[in-house]
């Protein structure tokens, strides 16, 4: 009939919504398995060793890595072209881990620290731009102190900041970006002495603060990594500097008792021996 309108069985729409779906969800497969791949195995790859070994065609490859790169799960270094795992897919596994069960593996470590110490311990994560206190254990020294959960500590001056700025590449990026406040003289603020620092930090896997972020107050502390060896937390130790260092020095029996109890809480939290 002349100027009828033709519609496509119902059967038809459900065959193509169907075929759409396939699609949408082939795509986040083929995605996923893009992400194991770059987890595993070699640190960086490029596009044609991506798509031979997914079996895809390159431009099918190109397509997927280009939208997990604009989400930032992929990041791709630009000498090389190759592709790496991006920070935001790290700051997403970060927040997998509980930080109640963070907080839970800790305690008994954290109390013996305090107790072989004789100092305020410490537990803190990242959290916006800075270092959130999530566990703390008071000086066993029954002096009069204030409970500190909840509070919040800068990245660039505190040792627990330091160490997440060095290890996690989300605070690394927020303690570059944010302003780097002088709390007093010697507060590294300049962004090139600040990435000494992380250098530093990493080479011999623990971070201090001697008077950076309050005048007469020392801190140490090191980086707690989950079963996925991937960097969720800090423990440290605080206190006055004439008792955390000693001849201008932090003690180093101190240093040697904090990353202990950092090795601990991460064996606890499965990550092996590390």
């Amino acid at each position: 009939m002349d100027g009828a309108v033709v519609r496509p069985a119902r059967g038809t729409d459900r065959a193509k919504g169907a075929d759409a779906m396939a699609k949408n969800i082939q795509s986040l497969e083929r995605a996923a398995a893009m992400l194991r791949l770059l987890a595993g195995g070699e640190r960086r790859l490029g596009l044609s060793d991506i798509a031979s070994s997914l079996g895809l065609a390159k431009g099918t490859a190109h397509g997927i890595l280009r939208t997990l790169q604009q989400e930032g799960f992929v990041e791709q270094d630009a000498a090389s072209g190759r592709y790496q795992l991006g920070a935001e897919l790290l700051r997403l596994g970060n927040s997998y881990l509980d930080v109640h069960e963070l907080r839970a593996r800790a305690l008994v470590w954290a109390d013996d620290l305090a107790r072989s110490s004789g100092e305020s311990v410490y537990l803190g994560v990242l959290h916006q731009q800075g270092v959130l206190i999530v566990h703390h254990v008071f000086r066993p020294d029954d002096s009069r102190q204030v409970l500190e959960v909840g509070a919040m500590q800068p990245l660039h001056s505190t040792a627990l900041g330091k160490v997440l700025s060095a290890y996690d590449p989300v605070a690394h990026s927020e303690a570059v970006e944010a302003e780097r406040k002088d709390f007093t003289p010697r507060t590294v603020t300049a962004l090139d002495a600040f990435e000494g620092t992380l250098d530093l930090t990493r080479a011999r896997g623990w971070a201090d603060d001697v008077e950076e972020t309050w005048e007469g107050v020392a801190s140490v502390a090191a980086p707690i990594h989950d079963r996925r060896r991937m960097p969720v937390g800090a423990v440290g130790v605080t206190g006055a500097v004439e008792r955390v260092c000693a001849e201008g020095e932090l003690r180093s029996e101190l240093v040697a008792a904090v990353r202990d109890c950092a090795r601990a809480v991460s064996r606890d939290l499965g990550a092996g021996r590390f």
